[in-house]
């Protein structure tokens, strides 16, 4: 009797060695680079080590919008249907209100692993939804939050918001310098100087830039709010890309752990989780088409705004529908470069018939 109980006590040491042998095998497989399994073996080790983590550590970032039913967790085939999300930058310093210094309607396409980002400068003047006013777009934040932006953004656009996704700008320095610096094609100095603008000076062809400089790249505003938006697109693909090249699975928890109180969304923890394996397990890189609604300035009471492009905002409506319809082929995704194809086509077309006709 006692040497079965002996025999029954040793039985889950010799568990617990098998386990240790096969997380060791993965340890050794992943760290020899295998190339042909390397992404497999990437997700095979999140699971193993960090996804209960990073599901926890997202779970304090988890924030349903207040009067919106909480989204029940989806089976991973309807996690990889084409959905939209409302993409917040928030700027807040010290004791100031936050605005939302960024907003860009997007769209995720994860099995094609492409990303369609549809910018909204922030002076577009609109109607604010639950203010019965028109003002400036990025406002609607300032009212009244993540769900004020979110109807605002679903009217002028004229497409629902599956989901939001806020990240406050403080935490986007202490991130990049996670990463190890992030590369931005700065091609000339950029100079930050007027008097009631806090002065600061990013240096061109760095092949990194830290955090504080990232930071400065996406709030200079001393060009063009147009110029803003499009850097605001351009440091996104620099961070995915970054991330990539990266291709650490162990940093997954310090950056989860770095976004804490300065990342709030209503995407379930557990689709995050599935998205991310997704873009790991996929052939291709992500793939981010940006496209600018752009505006012209008028000034109402003294007050600059932006009266947005109606040929822009059609335009982006259009890709919109196309890009969230899934029946949609990758090959047959409408995008700003196509756009501007068509647009050549038509002036070179004109400048034929002229041609011909003077002749």
């Amino acid at each position: 009797m006692i040497e079965r109980q002996k025999r029954h006590k040793a039985k889950p040491k010799k568990n617990r060695k098998k386990m240790a042998m096969i997380i060791l095998v993965a340890l050794l497989l992943i760290g020899a680079g295998g190339y042909l399994f390397r992404k497999p073996l990437a997700v095979m080790a999140f699971d193993l080590f960090l996804s209960g983590k990073v599901e926890e550590t997202l779970e304090r970032s988890y924030s349903p919008l207040e009067g919106e039913q909480a989204q029940s967790v989806q089976p991973q085939e309807e996690n990889m249907k084409p959905f939209s999300v409302l993409l917040l930058g928030v700027d807040q310093r010290n004791n100031e209100p936050a605005r939302s210094d960024t907003m860009i309607y997007a769209v995720v396409r994860p099995e094609d692993a492409k990303v369609l980002l549809v910018s909204i400068p922030r002076d577009t003047y609109t109607e604010i939804v639950g203010k019965d006013k028109e003002d400036k777009i990025n406002h609607a934040y300032a009212f009244g939050g993540e769900k004020m932006a979110k109807d605002t953004v679903e009217n002028f656009i004229g497409y629902p918001v599956d989901n939001y996704a806020a990240i406050n700008f403080q935490g986007v320095r202490d991130i990049v310098d996670a990463l190890g610096g992030v590369e931005l094609p700065i091609t000339k100095d950029i100079v930050n100087k007027q008097a009631d603008h806090e002065k600061f000076t990013i240096q061109a062809g760095k092949p990194l830039y830290d955090g504080t400089e990232a930071l400065n790249f996406v709030r200079y505003r001393e060009d063009s709010d147009f110029n803003r938006t499009k850097r605001h697109q351009v440091f996104l693909n620099a961070m995915v890309n970054r991330m990539l090249k990266l291709d650490q699975v162990t940093k997954i928890p310090e950056l989860m752990n770095l976004m804490g109180d300065n990342f709030k969304t209503d995407l379930p923890p557990s689709q995050i989780i599935d998205l991310s394996k997704q873009v790991l397990l996929g052939d291709a890189s992500p793939q981010i088409s940006g496209f600018t609604i752009m505006g012209e300035g008028i000034r109402l009471n003294g007050v600059y705004y932006d009266k947005a492009n109606e040929e822009d905002v059609t335009f982006a409506k259009e890709m919109i529908d196309n890009w969230l319809n899934p029946e949609t082929e990758a090959s047959a995704l409408i995008t700003p470069e196509s756009r501007d194809a068509e647009k050549a086509e038509t002036e070179q077309n004109s400048t034929q018939g002229t041609a011909t006709n003077q002749e």
